[in-house]
């Protein structure tokens, strides 16, 4: 790669997703929950610490459940029931197809995407849970399959700087147009299990026309949040293609301009669904509050 292709905010390298770390905890106020998978509490009622309800004793339930207080209370047996525990897993979708790779201030969509997807990875192993990336380039997609702690979120790392640079790479060889984004999406339902949740960081260009199907299919048994990668200083220019010269000379066009996102709300409607807006131009502190904010606000509802 030449030096401008190398430049910060054009490269994503381990190093600066690795130091997001800190900057997540920081802008997240809720507690750690577990050191390990399994601290994710369900509405479900299974094996797990905490007590749901209580009920009468049914012949076949655990003697060691019982309910001293109630049963004492009433005159007859009563059980405890607990809530479930359950793995909580999230699959990070990032979008490195050739829309992705531009940005007129701080960093291209591409690497504001990323940097988002990590904030929100290190949040997610940090309390117990486990993280995994479908990455979506020009040169086919990068996997990652989820795994909890450090050692999980350096995989998810790994996996999104070499798809970041493979995209990169393809669309300065020419490669750019945009596979649909639902038809990227297909491989999301077989790598994200039944409970999961998925976080797409895209700018939705060229969605495809079975996007709302596609989320809406994948909301059945899992849980769907849109990120939505704008460039608002590129979002003042007219509508319309405009021309970029590559570091070798080649010239390519992308579409830029429309909607000032500075003075729209930040939450925007993309397929039927909310998605939360992220300028690539702010500083990755903002993104982290903003992503805190609401992520912890959807969590406790």
């Amino acid at each position: 790669m030449t030096a401008a292709l190398e430049a910060p905010g054009v490269a994503l390298t381990s190093a600066a997703l690795i130091a997001l770390r800190g900057v997540a905890l920081n802008a997240n106020a809720a507690p750690v929950l577990a050191a390990l998978p399994g601290g994710f509490a369900t509405r479900r009622k299974g094996h797990g610490l905490e007590v749901a309800s209580t009920r009468e004793y049914a012949v076949g339930d655990d003697l060691r459940h019982l309910d001293c207080g109630t049963t004492a209370r009433t005159g007859r047996l009563h059980v405890r029931q607990f809530q479930e525990e359950r793995d909580r897993v999230t699959l990070l979708i990032a979008d490195f197809r050739p829309a992705m790779f531009w940005g007129v201030r701080r960093a291209f969509r591409s690497v504001a995407g990323a940097e988002a997807l990590a904030l929100v990875g290190w949040n997610v192993v940090e309390s117990g849970g486990r993280v995994g990336l479908l990455a979506l380039t020009a040169a086919g997609p990068v996997i990652a399959m989820p795994r909890g702690r450090t050692r999980g979120m350096l995989d998810v790392i790994g996996g999104m700087v070499q798809a970041h640079t493979d995209g990169l790479a393809a669309m300065i060889n020419g490669q750019v147009d945009d596979t649909p984004l639902d038809q990227g999406l297909a491989r999301a339902d077989r790598l994200a299990p039944p409970g999961s949740e998925l976080v797409i960081a895209s700018g939705f260009d060229a969605p495809g026309a079975g996007l709302a199907d596609r989320l809406n299919a994948l909301s059945r048994r899992r849980s769907p949040r849109l990120l939505l990668i704008t460039d608002a200083e590129a979002a003042d220019l007219p509508r319309g293609r405009y021309p970029i010269r590559l570091p070798d000379g080649r010239r390519i066009r992308v579409h830029l301009g429309g909607q000032d996102h500075r003075q729209a709300d930040p939450m925007r409607q993309i397929a039927g669904r909310t998605a939360l807006v992220l300028d690539a131009g702010e500083a990755v502190e903002q993104t982290a509050r903003r992503l805190a904010a609401v992520f912890m606000a959807e969590r406790a509802a």
